[in-house]
């Protein structure tokens, strides 16, 4: 808090505010005592009385005015003894409330102030009594530069404190950000590659009314047991949001021929040459098996029955390329939200992915991953 703003006075400043005035009035009293001897006219030695208690009573305004009221008991201090308690009171004010300059004029004016009362009041020993004077002077200025020293540590303390939760407070909302998305991006790539085989078996048996029983019952039974595998990943999906990190059963590189599979048996005619030989780090060789898999998605929504070609070759030291090609339809729909996470997932692995397509009417998927030597 500033000298210039004002603010409700606490239980705390009654309490401090009211043992200062009655320090200060108690000080004044005594240092008026030791003074009435001095050989100057009664009339002053009333006024001095005076005016030393009323500039005590301004002391319940020194937080609001504290360089006003600290010149006002310069002045007053020239020939007052009585007023000797507020100034002190005052002297100390303005160190705690206001910068070490504006400090200083305050003590320069009230030494000033020091020698004129001297020469006023006839002080006899009025170097003896400049040095004690100074010494409080320097000794009460002291006291509330520790004081304002020791607030604006304890400021910046809290204002670390608060910092550092306010820190604490981001970094988590972007941990369930990261989180978030990467529960979205598993349920795209799981949900999606279920649900696009399912589609494709219905719709198979939609426009086949001449199908055999058995053709319809076999259809059925991959309908049921893709419903059932998707529901299966659904749980493991939503296991994510229960199960403390890598405690959920991942994909890996070795399932791509069993994903491959899946597809085969949904009618997409797929070839798989896979040439990589080597121990494939295992978050590589999972973004490896997503991408395939987001890759036979969406052949089996855009281009079903077409042939899609997958190449997966690499070795240690020189990377992983991934690469699925398949005839592109005339027009290709989708928001694309897969192959924008496919693009997160590349650069989390710091890969990279390029799609789109070719000169000779296919659309192409390709990857680059890394492969550490």
């Amino acid at each position: 808090m500033t000298g210039s703003t004002h603010r409700r006075r606490s239980r705390r400043d009654w309490i401090v505010d009211s043992i200062v005035f009655v320090l200060a009035i108690l000080f004044g009293i005594w240092t008026f005592s030791e003074g009435e001897s001095d050989p100057v006219h009664r009339g002053l030695l009333a006024f001095d009385f005076v005016s030393g208690m009323a500039l005590c009573l301004t002391l319940w305004f020194r937080r609001r005015w504290p360089v006003q009221l600290a010149l006002v008991a310069a002045v007053v201090t020239i020939y007052s003894e009585a007023a000797s308690g507020a100034a002190l009171v005052l002297i100390m004010t303005v160190a705690i409330h206001k910068p070490w300059r504006t400090s200083l004029l305050i003590f320069v004016a009230n030494a000033v102030s020091l020698l004129v009362y001297i020469q006023v009041r006839h002080k006899a020993d009025g170097t003896a009594l400049m040095v004690a004077a100074i010494a409080i002077y320097i000794a009460v200025a002291g006291w509330g530069f520790y004081i304002r020293s020791r607030r604006q540590l304890l400021q910046t303390l809290r204002d670390r404190a608060e910092r550092a939760e306010t820190v604490a407070k981001l970094e988590a909302e972007q941990a369930q950000l990261r989180a978030r998305e990467e529960i979205a991006r598993e349920m795209h790539d799981v949900l999606g590659h279920r649900l696009s085989l399912l589609s494709v078996h219905a719709g198979a048996l939609a426009y086949r009314p001449d199908a055999s029983t058995a053709e319809v019952a076999g259809a059925a039974e991959i309908i049921r047991a893709s419903a059932h595998q998707a529901l299966q990943d659904l749980r493991e999906v939503i296991g994510v949001l229960r199960a403390p990190v890598g405690e959920l059963p991942q994909p890996t590189f070795a399932d791509l021929p069993v994903l491959v599979e899946g597809s085969r048996k949904a009618g997409l005619p797929v070839e798989l040459v896979l040439d990589a030989p080597g121990a494939l780090p295992e978050h590589v060789g999972r973004t490896a098996y997503r991408i395939v898999q987001e890759g036979l998605t969406n052949a089996l929504k855009h281009a079903p029955g077409e042939p899609v070609q997958i190449t997966v070759s690499g070795a240690p030291g020189n990377g992983l390329e991934v690469e699925l090609r398949n005839p592109a339809p005339n027009r290709r729909r989708g928001d694309g939200q897969g192959l924008k996470g496919l693009t997160e997932r590349a650069a989390l692995v710091e890969g990279r992915i390029e799609h789109g397509r070719t000169p000779d009417g296919e659309f192409r998927l390709f990857a680059w991953l890394p492969w550490p030597a």
